[in-house]
């Protein structure tokens, strides 16, 4: 019997170039963000206008995808016919993996002979959106929904995550660091490099004074996690700080060879409401996280 047809699903959160969204087979689910209190959509403001105000200190909030909104997109999609691989972001930052395990038991009780599969990325960002493009990739090529998952599961934790922001009040705000920290480090110029666990968790990886240090420790921690994938890709999210994030694709040029595909976009919303403007962050598949 031949498999149904199948859709692949991700986050807003994935935070890949829009016309390479829009050139790729796959949906995408949006988390909601809010500024002072007003919610927006990625259409209400442009990714240079939220920095702005983020620099103007106003005040970003985050809100995970609920279990009615999982439950609406998914039904539609399995009332057409179609079964339903939804790469999810890191169960470790975010609910909202656990809202969609909840809504694909719940529907799969009205709809017990179709597929849904649910795979935890433990990924954020342009890592969660390079593992996107690896399965979009794969489900163009023929793999079934069960072959990709199994390929997912197998291989997520290749997908490699470092990163360094230009101020520590955002961190201190989601919990990432002390006051004491954010003071001293503000003051100091300390900027600390942080990369994704196993579990899908941000880790401080230790820190450093001065912006180009802290890109060339980046370096680094790629060159000790780099492992030997033909083709690479790879991707780099940047908080409005574009000239940091063409000088780290020339770093990664350098580390992978001249004709690795390097794709830029800013760090979202979701993602950049806790980071902050002067994050940077670069994706990779590698070794070891």
């Amino acid at each position: 019997m031949s498999e149904r047809p199948y859709v692949l699903y991700c986050d807003n959160t994935c935070d890949l170039p829009p016309e390479k969204l829009a050139a790729m087979d796959c949906r995408i689910m949006p988390l909601s963000f809010q500024i002072d209190g007003c919610s927006y959509s990625t259409e209400d403001i442009t990714m240079a206008e939220f920095y702005k105000k983020m620099r103007e200190d106003s005040i970003t909030k985050t809100s995970q995808i609920s279990v009615g909104d999982y439950e609406r997109v998914f039904a539609e999609e399995l009332e057409k016919g179609n079964d339903i691989l939804y790469l999810a972001f890191s169960s470790g930052l975010s609910g909202s993996y656990n809202s969609a395990v909840i809504a694909k038991n719940e529907l799969l009780e009205k709809y017990p002979d179709r597929r849904i599969e649910i795979v935890d990325s433990l990924s954020a960002s342009a890592g969660e959106g390079l593992m996107l493009i690896y399965a979009e990739m794969k489900k163009r090529g023929g793999m079934t929904l069960e072959q990709l998952a199994d390929w997912l599961e197998k291989n997520k934790l290749t997908f490699c995550h470092v990163f360094t922001v230009d101020d520590l009040k955002y961190l201190f705000r989601g919990g990432r660091v002390s006051r004491a920290a954010a003071i001293a480090g503000t003051m100091l110029g300390i900027k600390p490099v942080l990369n994704v666990d196993n579990e899908g968790h941000l880790i401080p990886q230790g820190k450093v004074r001065g912006r180009k240090q802290s890109i060339r420790k980046l370096g680094d921690m790629i060159r000790e996690r780099a492992g030997d994938f033909e083709n690479p890709i790879v991707t780099i999210s940047h908080g409005d700080c574009i000239e940091d994030a063409e000088a780290a694709a020339d770093m990664m040029r350098e580390i992978f060879g001249k004709d690795t595909e390097v794709l830029i976009a800013y760090t979202g919303p979701v993602i950049g409401a806790h980071s902050g403007p002067g994050t940077l962050a670069l994706f990779f598949r590698g070794a070891q996280r």
